[in-house]
């Protein structure tokens, strides 16, 4: 299986290197870069051109992460950004994901369950901390639904309806599939399938949806 390459932007040292270390130590994962500062990240990730990049939201620095990603997405479309922040204020989640992040952590998440999320997000999927994930969902819950949403939202199958609800809770794959009894892979091809009918590319797109907005 090919390594996945992961870049590390984030203005504390000591942070900078405990995450370096979850990475380096863990199979399937290399940690090709480790930047402190908005500036040196501009600068150097067009060329690196990792497959994900662990972005803190508050650099410290006159640039904020979010910042970063709106710069970097445009020029590096196939690396997926990941927040990985202490923050969990609704503005700060949107503003992260319209700037073209794909994922957001918190900093306080399990070792294991962050390599399950960058894993998830190399994949094609759009992790979030179930703290995160609940605060979205939120967001979306007072809206009605529109007729195309809810035609859309008809062809799904009882099984895929199941496993919309548990990804609009934050759950990755695996603890989707310990709950509904499936197996990981079976759980990938749901989503996959509710992606296609729902003509969607990841997981925010499809809670979006789901809540009609």
């Amino acid at each position: 299986m090919n390594e996945i390459s992961v870049c590390i932007v984030d203005d504390i040292k000591q942070l900078r290197n405990g995450l370096e270390e979850i990475i380096t130590m863990s199979d399937g994962f290399r940690c090709i870069a480790t930047i402190g500062t908005a500036e040196e990240a501009i600068n150097k990730i067009p060329s690196l051109k990792p497959d994900v990049v662990l972005m803190d939201i508050n650099l410290g620095d006159t640039l904020s992460g979010i910042d970063c990603v709106r710069v970097l997405k445009p020029q590096t479309p196939a690396t997926n950004y990941m927040m990985c922040t202490v923050y969990e204020e609704d503005e700060k989640i949107f503003e992260a994901l319209s700037a073209g992040a794909s994922g957001y952590i918190l900093k306080k998440t399990a070792p294991s369950k962050l390599l399950e999320a960058i894993r998830e997000l190399y994949q094609g999927g759009a992790p979030m901390s179930s703290q995160i994930a609940r605060k979205v969902v939120a967001a979306f819950q007072n809206k009605p639904a529109t007729t195309g949403t809810t035609s859309s939202l008809n062809l799904l199958t009882n099984r895929e309806k199941e496993i919309l609800e548990q990804l609009s809770k934050g759950l990755m794959y695996k603890e989707i599939a310990s709950q509904l009894f499936l197996s990981s892979e079976t759980v990938r091809k749901h989503v996959y399938h509710i992606y296609e009918k729902l003509h969607v590319s990841n997981r925010v797109e499809a809670v979006n949806k789901y809540f009609g907005r």
